[in-house]
């Protein structure tokens, strides 16, 4: 990146199929970037406004997200400045964890299903998945 190119802000994406409320895919979205390292403490987020208007929802929305972000410890408000990762390390317990793989595998089902698969089709592809990742890791083993 050159000195004089900004990096670009982060953009929140919504799934309004999912059935998770906006405000929370906004949370996971934060906490989730912080977990992946694609955000940093004292990276910048976009303005309660800017993320009102890229997402079509309503800016108290986001507030409600922003603000719990910020009981948490998560996000840090500078008035007039803006509103930045804070110095709080993210660690998803075990709670989390599991909300957020019921969250996937219920939007992957719901995808699937609207596509006309069923869960079993699913199942026997996952099936499928797994027996060759452990093809794959027996053969990494043995040319070790």
């Amino acid at each position: 990146m050159s000195t004089t190119e900004k990096p670009r802000p982060f953009a929140f994406r919504l799934d309004l199929r999912s059935g998770v409320p906006v405000y929370r895919q906004i949370i996971d979205q934060v906490t989730g970037g912080m977990a992946a390292g694609t955000l940093a403490s004292g990276d910048q987020l976009p303005t309660v406004r800017q993320v009102a208007v890229d997402l079509s929802i309503n800016p108290n929305t986001v507030m409600r997200a922003y603000r719990e972000l910020e009981i948490r410890g998560v996000l840090e408000t500078q008035q007039g400045t803006g509103t930045f990762i804070g110095n709080k390390k993210v660690k998803r317990d075990d709670v989390e964890r599991q909300r957020r793989l019921n969250q996937l595998v219920g939007e992957f089902a719901a995808r699937a299903g609207s596509a006309g698969f069923t869960v079993e089709d699913l199942l026997e592809r996952l099936n499928d998945i797994q027996s060759e990742a452990g093809k794959a890791s027996q053969l990494d083993q043995k040319r070790r």
